[in-house]
């Protein structure tokens, strides 16, 4: 059997890099379709890559890379919506590419949550991993993605580390505005609806609440607080509590969104209207603050566009580098707030 001629010989990364005249990088972003290449650069590729009759070996790619083209999401996260919505965030960035989302759910109080993500991370080999809140904010989680060499972004409600490795909102801030906005509206008796212990965003959303109730020289106290985990059952438990307070709240402000529509229904079972007796404010702007009744004044925390942006990170750090770290949250004025009664 003859040699094997250049003409005959199955073309490589190489040869179309050359008849390109880019780098083996950038023709890997094409094959990839990568979001961050200006389209001049990809039809330049492309067109050599039909010229050429290039096919990729993703097996091959993926070996010589020692890593699967899937992009992991590890969260211990009780809103089953906000996991969602960052999983459409993540899929809208690898849409049109090889790669796959894989979701990890952990148990951040167990003593093994470590050991088993290290696990995770060397069996499945993967190319990136999203951590969401609130086990982001473990900084030995970061430094076992480090160790093993797998590419994470931390998605957090603070500065929790560098931008590469980070996409973060200003909870605190949104939350003074929703509630200077209360203020303005008249209200004085602002109670609270926590979140869960151990989150970074109920921390900063707490902070926020507070930050306005002092400036406004507000009434404070156990009576105008509640405590929730980020859920509708104990959304309704914390409007019970309020709503029965001796002299109730003529505003309630809370966490997020599933928790405000737990006090909604608390209110209702009252007797109480919304918001003629009883204003509320949630935060997310996730699907049920638009479907129940009144729509419910919100904060919109751009989870999906953060999820979105940390996958373009993970998949193309240096194209994405320049990518934005932090993501401001909007004030969204529906109909559950308005002036209290005189």
């Amino acid at each position: 059997m003859g040699a094997i001629t250049a003409r005959e010989a199955k073309p490589t990364i190489n040869d179309v890099a050359r008849e390109a005249g880019v780098s083996k990088k950038t023709v890997s972003r094409v094959i990839n379709r990568s979001p961050l290449l200006n389209d001049a650069t990809r039809e330049k590729v492309e067109k050599v890559i039909a010229a050429l009759g290039y096919v990729p070996n993703p097996q091959a790619r993926a070996l010589a890379l020692r890593r699967n083209f899937l992009i992991g999401l590890i969260h211990d996260n009780p809103n089953a919506q906000t996991v969602l919505n960052v999983q459409e965030g993540i899929l809208s960035a690898i849409r049109d590419t090889e790669f796959a989302l894989v979701v990890r759910p952990v148990n951040r109080r167990s003593p093994r949550m470590l050991d088993d993500v290290r696990a995770f991370l060397e069996q499945q080999r993967l190319f990136g991993v999203l951590l969401m809140p609130p086990i982001s904010e473990n900084d030995e989680l970061a430094r076992v993605c480090e160790e093993l060499g797998v590419g994470y972004v931390r998605m957090g409600s603070a500065q929790l580390d560098s931008g590469e490795h980070l996409v973060e909102s200003n909870d605190r801030e949104a939350v003074r505005k929703a509630m200077e906005y209360l203020v303005a509206l008249g209200h004085r008796r602002i109670a609270f609806v926590a979140g869960p212990e151990g989150f970074r965003s109920a921390r900063e959303r707490e902070l926020g609440y507070r930050d306005a109730v002092k400036a406004a020289g507000l009434p404070q106290g156990p009576e105008l607080e509640a405590a929730g985990n980020y859920t509708f059952e104990t959304g309704k438990l914390a409007g019970d509590k309020l709503l029965d307070a001796t002299e109730r709240p003529t505003a309630i402000y809370s966490c997020n969104d599933e928790m405000a529509a737990g006090v909604l229904h608390a209110a209702r079972e009252r007797g109480l209207s919304v918001p003629d007796d009883l204003s509320i404010v949630g935060f997310d702007d996730s699907p049920i603050a638009a479907h129940i009744w009144p729509p419910l004044t919100t904060v919109r925390w751009p989870v999906a566009a953060m999820a979105r942006t940390a996958a373009l990170k993970l998949i193309d750090p240096g194209h994405a580098s320049g990518q934005p770290a932090l993501f401001p949250s909007i004030f969204i004025e529906r109909g559950s707030a308005a002036p209290p009664r005189r």
